[in-house]
C-alpha cells in the first residue's frame, strides 16, 4: 500500500469534519481543528487532513463544476464531501489516482448513511480519471458573486488576477521583533526579505519548531496585515490604542516600537493568545477584554489603530473558507458596526494625533466607502496620505487619495486583501 493509503480512513474524516464545519459557518474550521478527531490524530496523520481539507476548499469551486458534469442529481452533503476530497486526492495532492478513489468508496461504505451511495462514487471518481477536469479556469474558483463584485470594483482584469491567487498555497510572512535580524534569519529560514522588512519564507510545517522562535525574534503576520502598524509613526514612549486587537500581530508591531500600548478586544479568549505572544517576545502591553464600542475609558492616544471586524474576503489565500461562509448581506451589515467603531476610535485620538483605520475585505463599502462617511461626520480629521512605498506597500495600491488599496495581486507570490487609511486630528 502507498503512504497516502497506510495514513487511513481517520485522517480523511478528519479532512471531511474539517471542510463540512468551514463550510457551514463562519470559524468553523477553526473549531473543527479543535475537536478530538483532529487533535488525536498523528502528526503525520493532521499534516494529511489538513493539506487535503485545505487543497480541497482552495479549488472548491472548480471542484464542484468537475463533479456537476458528472452527478444526474445532487446527492447527500455527506457523499458530496467525500467526493469533494476524492477529486482533491486524485488531482491536487500527490495520492495515487487508485488510492483516492478506493479510500473514498471506503468512506462510503464505512457509514449507514452513505454506504448505498459507494457506487456513485466509485463511478465519479474512475469517470474524472478517464477524463480529468480542467480546474485551472480562474472563474470556477471564485464564488460568482464574489467575482462579479470584485470586477465591479477593480475591473474584469483584476477580479481574475485575484481568482487565481485562490487556488495557491500561500508562503509564510514573518514579522520581525528587531530589523536588525532581517538577514541573518532570512539565510537560516531560507527567506526573501520584502519591503518593509517581512520575511517570506516557502518553509512548511509546524513554526514552534523553527529557528528563533522560541527566542522571540519573530512572529507570524502577512505583509499586507503588518503595513497598518507602520502608518502610524510610532516614536518611542508614545500611548498607542489598539482596538480589535487580536490576534495580536499588530500589538507586538506597536510594542516593539517602543509604543506604551493597550490592546482592546472584545474575545477574553482571544487575548490570551495575545498575552501569549507578548510574553514569548518580551514585551508588554496592557490588555482590555471589552467591546472597542463601548469601553468606558476617557483616555486619550497619539496613535490609535483600528482594524476593524470585517467580511475578511481579503484573506482567502489563507482562509479559502471565507470565500464560501461570506454572505451579500455581511458586508452591510458589517459596515455598522465599523462605522460605529470608527466614531469610538476618533473619540480616543488626541488633538493632532493619529487614527490608522484598516479592514481585511476587498469589498469598497468596509473600506473607501467608510472612510468617505467618516470624514463627512468629523470634520476634526482630514486624511494623511501614505507615500509611495511607505510602509512596505507595493506602488500599485497607493490611491490616488493616499490611501492604500492592497490587493492580493499587487506583490509577487500574493498578499492579503487590505484597505488602509491614515488620518489626523486636527490640533
Amino acid at each position: 500500500m502507498t503512504e497516502d493509503r497506510d495514513i487511513g480512513l481517520p485522517a480523511r474524516r478528519a479532512a471531511i469534519d474539517i471542510l463540512s464545519a468551514a463550510l457551514a459557518r463562519r470559524a468553523g474550521l477553526e473549531e473543527a481543528l479543535a475537536r478530538p478527531a483532529f487533535r488525536n490524530l498523528a502528526p503525520r496523520d493532521r499534516g494529511f487532513a489538513m493539506a487535503l481539507a485545505m487543497a480541497t476548499l482552495r479549488w472548491l469551486g472548480a471542484i464542484e463544476r468537475a463533479l456537476d458534469a458528472r452527478l444526474a442529481k445532487p446527492p447527500p452533503e455527506a457523499v458530496r464531501n467525500i467526493l469533494r476530497i476524492g477529486v482533491a486526492q486524485a488531482f491536487l495532492l500527490d495520492t495515487p489516482a487508485f488510492a483516492a478513489v478506493t479510500t473514498s468508496v471506503d468512506l462510503a461504505a464505512s457509514h449507514s448513511s452513505t454506504r448505498a451511495f459507494k457506487g456513485l462514487v466509485n463511478g465519479v471518481l474512475r469517470g474524472l480519471l478517464r477524463e480529468p477536469p480542467d480546474l485551472d479556469d480562474p472563474e470556477a474558483l471564485c464564488p460568482p458573486w464574489l467575482l462579479a463584485r470584485w470586477s465591479a470594483a477593480y475591473g474584469r482584469e483584476a477580479a481574475l488576477a485575484m481568482a487565481t491567487l485562490i487556488g495557491v498555497e500561500p508562503a509564510t510572512d514573518l514579522s520581525l521583533k528587531s530589523p536588525d535580524l532581517a538577514e541573518p534569519l532570512a539565510r537560516v529560514l531560507e527567506a526573501e526579505v520584502l519591503p518593509g522588512g517581512t520575511l517570506r519564507t516557502a518553509r512548511k510545517g509546524e513554526v514552534t519548531g523553527w529557528p528563533a522562535y522560541e527566542e522571540g525574534a519573530w512572529w507570524v503576520q502577512d505583509a499586507s496585515a503588518a503595513v497598518p502598524a507602520r502608518l502610524l509613526e510610532i516614536k518611542p514612549g508614545e500611548r498607542a490604542l489598539d482596538l480589535c486587537a487580536a490576534p495580536g500581530g499588530k500589538t507586538l508591531q506597536l510594542a516593539t516600537a517602543g509604543a506604551q500600548v493597550v490592546a482592546v478586544d472584545r474575545s477574553a479568549a482571544r487575548l490570551r493568545r495575545v498575552g501569549e505572544n507578548l510574553a514569548r517576545m518580551g514585551l508588554t502591553a496592557e490588555i482590555v477584554a471589552v467591546d472597542a464600542g463601548d469601553w468606558s475609558d476617557a483616555r486619550q492616544f497619539d496613535a490609535v489603530l483600528l482594524d476593524a471586524p470585517c467580511s475578511a474576503t481579503g484573506t482567502y489565500r489563507r482562509h479559502p473558507d471565507v470565500l464560501w461562509a461570506a454572505r451579500p448581506g455581511d458586508v452591510a451589515a458589517l459596515a455598522a458596526v465599523q462605522s460605529r467603531l470608527l466614531d469610538s476610535a476618533a473619540r480616543r485620538v488626541r488633538p493632532g494625533g493619529r487614527l490608522v483605520y484598516c479592514v481585511c475585505s476587498l469589498e469598497p463599502e468596509e473600506g473607501e466607502a467608510q472612510i468617505a462617511a467618516f470624514l463627512a461626520r468629523h470634520a476634526d480629521f482630514e486624511l494623511a496620505p501614505a507615500t509611495p512605498g511607505e510602509g512596505g506597500a507595493p506602488a500599485a495600491s497607493r490611491l490616488a487619495d493616499g490611501a492604500l488599496r492592497l490587493l492580493p495581486h499587487h506583490r509577487a507570490g500574493g498578499q492579503d486583501g487590505f484597505y488602509v487609511a491614515r488620518l489626523r486630528r486636527g490640533a
